[in-house]
């Protein structure tokens, strides 16, 4: 019979104590033999305007240590069906972010290999495009479910390609994506044009801004997008960002008139029975978070997004 990993509990170490991983989860080396894998890429150097994301991930794992293995809510038991670790973080060049994006696509595929869902801790924005490279490799183009206050598809920042303002666009001219397969939600804010957020429009995608979503549940959008999606495969890529920075302030690009936490949870509960194929959450700048609030709500997004992968069993 096969033995999961477990969290270490909290009746066996206290939950300030114990491995610095997330969920204080065993750690590994490598992703082999597991299904399911949490990954940090701590940087911040394709961000625009407030650093501080490449401690995201590690503010992040600290947070996580309060996240019990069982899912009340949803019913969800990831830790009685998957095996799942803590791999560590990707190796970037932080003084290079051309050679990052590049040594992130190849972890991605070394990963990937092992037939391991990853679940990526952000980490600035940017990271998502080699990661968008390397599925399309091992899965073809996907279904995308992009969370975000911005629509993260500028043809250029500072005349550079590689910024965490461009992965989506990047993504599309490199066919990692279906086009009527994708969905943006949350979008709002300012913009340099009227039509900031009709290129996806322009190429069939789905574009929700955060207005569409106010005062309302997620979970009739979320029904239609799943329907939509049907068996293709998915990646979910979740901005810290589209919460209002009511609830989460630690990031670096701020907009008023975000999501709730709720309609968060909304949108990732949402995606179980989805072939997810891996996910990230990114934008976390741990010095504009001054109580851990946006670590927190990163941490347990996070765990959501494993009680949503394929295999889960619900008690």
């Amino acid at each position: 019979m096969t033995q999961f990993n477990q969290p270490l509990g909290g009746n066996a170490m206290p939950r300030f104590g114990g491995p610095a991983t997330m969920m204080r989860l065993p750690a590994q080396d490598s992703a082999a033999g597991l299904d399911a894998c949490f990954l940090g890429i701590p940087m911040d150097i394709g961000a625009s305007n407030r650093p501080g994301t490449r401690l995201g991930p590690r503010q992040i794992r600290d947070e996580s240590r309060m996240i019990r293995p069982y899912n009340m809510a949803t019913g969800a038991a990831p830790f009685d069906s998957l095996q799942v670790a803590d791999v560590g973080d990707v190796p970037i060049n932080t003084f290079d972010l051309k050679k990052s994006v590049a040594i992130i696509e190849t972890h991605y595929n070394e990963l990937l290999a092992h037939g391991v869902v990853p679940l990526t801790l952000g980490g600035d924005h940017t990271l998502t495009w080699p990661i968008l490279r390397a599925m399309r490799e091992r899965h073809g183009p996907v279904a995308l479910i992009h969370v975000d206050a911005h629509s993260d598809t500028n043809e250029h920042m500072f005349g550079e390609r590689e910024a965490h303002g461009c992965p989506f666009r990047r993504a599309w001219e490199d066919g990692c994506l279906i086009d009527d397969k994708v969905f943006q939600i949350g979008l709002r804010g300012s913009g340099y044009t009227a039509e900031d957020f009709d290129w996806g429009r322009d190429r069939g995608w789905t574009v929700v801004p955060a207005e569409d979503c106010w005062h309302q549940s997620l979970a009739p959008l979320m029904a239609r997008i799943r329907d939509r999606i049907g068996d293709a495969p998915v990646y979910l890529s979740y901005d810290i960002d589209s919460l209002d920075p009511a609830f989460a302030p630690g990031t670096g690009t701020v907009e008023v008139g975000g999501l709730t936490t709720i309609q968060g949870l909304e949108i990732i509960r949402g995606c179980a029975g989805l072939n997810l194929v891996g996910c990230d959450l990114v934008e976390v700048s741990p010095p504009y978070d001054p109580a851990g609030n946006t670590a927190v709500i990163a941490a347990n997004f996070l765990f959501e997004m494993l009680c949503a992968l394929p295999g889960v069993k619900r008690r």
